[in-house]
């Protein structure tokens, strides 16, 4: 059974950086779209990054272009995100997602979340002002 463990979260300062990993577990990350998701206090799960299975095609939220950068080492079964300049409406529970790589067809359908079939149990970001 696929697994996914996500980590890394924690209170960071605006302005500030943090990286969140994601491991994949009784699987292969090169099967898999991969994709970062969160979920600011009562709010919607949106969609934040998503990176294709070789790692060589990537997808961002406006919310996210320009700050946060997406990259899957499938060597190490693991997918991260890099996040800079970090703002207190970054705030969120972070997810990351996998779905099997013939079910997307193309980068438009990446923030689907009907698409990703594995989530992780979720890693908190704080951003203080």
């Amino acid at each position: 059974q696929v697994q996914l463990v996500d980590s890394g979260g924690g209170l960071a300062q605006t302005g500030g950086s943090l990286r969140l990993s994601c491991l994949v577990t009784e699987g292969t990350a090169s099967n898999y779209v991969m994709g970062w998701f969160r979920q600011p206090p009562g709010k919607e799960r949106e969609f934040v990054a998503g990176i294709n299975y070789n790692g060589t095609l990537t997808n961002y939220a406006d919310s996210a272009q320009g700050r946060f950068t997406i990259s899957k080492d499938n060597a190490l079964n693991s997918m991260f995100l890099q996040m800079t300049d970090l703002r207190p409406e970054d705030t969120a529970i972070y997810y990351c997602a996998a779905g099997f790589y013939l079910n997307f067809h193309g980068l438009s359908h990446y923030p689907n979340q009907q698409k990703y079939y594995y989530w992780g149990q979720g890693t908190q970001v704080t951003v203080s002002s």
